[in-house]
């Protein structure tokens, strides 16, 4: 006899998934309701263990869409979790620099100093690091370059509260601001002298980069090498953890038939879809368009290409190859196509 669960756990980034989407349409409340069980917000929880399985998908009866370097570490780590789905939405990626550096280009990164945020070792994935990282050797391969020809400076930062006080006042006065804007180390870092360029990716870099007047040094978010661009929101998988896909695969179909209609939904409301995403990021829709390309809208499709899971095999042996995941696994494997099948057969029905 199958388990019912009282509640299921889901996560997303604050990036352009269809899940965002379809939590924010109400899509995924009532989907789960129909069978009478709740869902629960993981990163909304007041405990610090339940959040953490954001990046450690240790919770049973979960789900996640977002970045693919938490749940690559997670499987790699032995979490036998399982990809359901994925979509590819590329995003601006680039290098800065202050426009006084001299530094126009690529080539002329040889022999500077590039930042990298650090967070404290923990018991969670420093994906921030990671992410900068890839961008970097990206963008110094297309310049002839490798990381031995410059100098990785790593910036330590850390989980302050994100204004004196927040916490305590319960953050009512903030309207609802709730995370740092990234890139904040590495631009002070800049200011002050300690690092000539630094990666960023995403509205959010974008905007950043607008707002000090940034030189581009590099910019191969849309590059047509996907080894380039591949990082850790490209692509982005939708996983589950094994219980739930073992005790309830029918909850899962149907979860996946939720997410998948998005696809046709943003295709068919682009203003509305790029608002959500928007909405999700904290960004303005301007920016969103410009990161993501015209086509935003047309690029949240739930799919398993064989293109979309060699992406993620190649980014898995980057991982390994510089050492931030602890062993190796069969990527193929990793994946189960059988809630898409049967989320095919739920729409064509």
């Amino acid at each position: 006899m199958s388990t019912t669960p009282t509640a299921v756990w889901y996560t997303r980034c604050p990036a352009p998934t269809p899940l965002s989407l379809a939590v924010q349409l109400g899509w995924i409340d009532k989907s789960f309701a129909a069978h009478g069980v709740g869902v629960t917000s993981i990163r909304d929880s007041a405990d610090p263990a339940v959040r953490d399985s954001h990046y450690t998908h240790a919770l049973d009866w979960s789900f996640r869409q977002g970045g693919n370097i938490p749940p690559i570490w997670a499987r790699s780590g032995g979490r036998e979790t399982r990809i359901v789905g994925i979509t590819r939405t590329d995003e601006f990626q680039a290098i800065l620099a202050l426009p006084s550096s001299g530094i126009a280009s690529g080539e002329r990164l040889k022999g500077r100093r590039i930042g990298i945020p650090r967070k404290p070792a923990g018991p969670i994935v420093d994906f921030q690091r990671i992410t900068a990282t890839k961008g970097i050797v990206s963008a110094l391969s297309l310049a002839g370059l490798t990381a031995q020809d410059v100098e990785l400076v790593y910036i330590d930062t850390n989980r302050a509260p994100l204004l004196p006080g927040l916490h305590q006042s319960g953050g009512d006065s903030y309207h609802g601001l709730n995370r740092r804007y990234p890139y904040g180390d590495e631009l002070l870092a800049l200011a002050r002298g300690e690092i000539d360029a630094f990666f960023v990716k995403g509205a959010e870099g974008l905007v950043l980069a607008s707002q000090f007047g940034a030189t581009i040094v590099s910019d191969f978010g849309f590059h047509p090498d996907a080894k380039i661009r591949i990082n850790n929101g490209t692509p982005r998988p939708l996983t589950v953890d094994p219980l739930f896909l073992e005790e309830r695969p029918d909850l899962v179909a149907d979860l996946v038939e939720t997410v998948a209609r998005v696809g046709d939904w943003a295709q068919a409301h682009p203003d509305d879809a790029v608002r959500f995403i928007a909405r999700e990021i904290g960004v303005s829709e301007q920016a969103i368009w410009a990161a993501n390309g015209p086509d935003v809208h047309r690029h949240l499709r739930l799919t398993l290409d064989e293109e979309e899971v060699a992406a993620l095999a190649h980014f898995k042996d980057f991982l390994l190859e510089w050492g931030f995941i602890p062993a190796d696994f069969d990527a193929a494997a990793w994946i189960d196509p059988r809630p898409l099948e049967a989320a095919r057969r739920l729409q064509a029905a």
